[in-house]
């Protein structure tokens, strides 16, 4: 039964660790209002998957499963869809950061949504600077598989940064 406690615990636990939603979000869609969407949706299932929660994992590495999970499955379909516009990753950036940067970063995320779910997903926890053990415990594979896979996806990610710098 939902009672007042567990939804206090709840908003209090979001409240607490919603960079985690922001950021999956920010990897999977990128246009404002979708990553709006997506957001609300993670919530939801988070909510939906609460009582469920057992403690024996750590509450982020249970929330990275669920959000990831969820902005795969939107993604795909997404994907089902006509695409409406082209590829273009807005940063919601802190206002102190340089122009440069914001450039930077936008430019990393647009590289970024050109990899497949599960890369995408690994750069995901990797850019949270969540430790190569937990990330293994989130996807599924072992510390060592996380290592050899966040070294083939930077060099697939300097790769497609380089080709954009030749265009440029």
């Amino acid at each position: 039964m939902e009672t007042k406690l567990q939804e206090s615990i709840f908003v209090e636990l979001i409240n607490q660790n919603q960079g985690i939603i922001h950021k999956v979000c920010r990897m999977y869609c990128q246009a404002n209002e979708e990553r709006a969407d997506l957001f609300q949706e993670i919530v939801l299932q988070l909510w939906r998957a609460y009582p469920r929660f057992e403690y024996k994992s750590k509450i982020t590495t249970w929330m990275y499963q669920i959000a990831l999970n969820t902005a795969i499955t939107a993604y795909r379909k997404s994907q089902r869809q006509p695409q409406k516009a082209d590829l273009e990753i807005v940063s919601n950036i802190a206002e102190h950061t340089s122009e440069h940067f914001q450039e930077e970063q936008q430019l990393l995320y647009k590289a970024i949504a050109q990899l497949n779910d599960a890369e995408k997903a690994l750069m995901t926890l990797y850019l949270e600077d969540v430790p190569t053990d937990e990330i293994a415990e989130i996807i599924g594979i072992t510390a060592n598989n996380v290592r050899v896979k966040m070294n083939r996806i930077r060099e697939k990610l300097k790769k497609i940064l380089q080709a954009w710098q030749v265009w440029n």
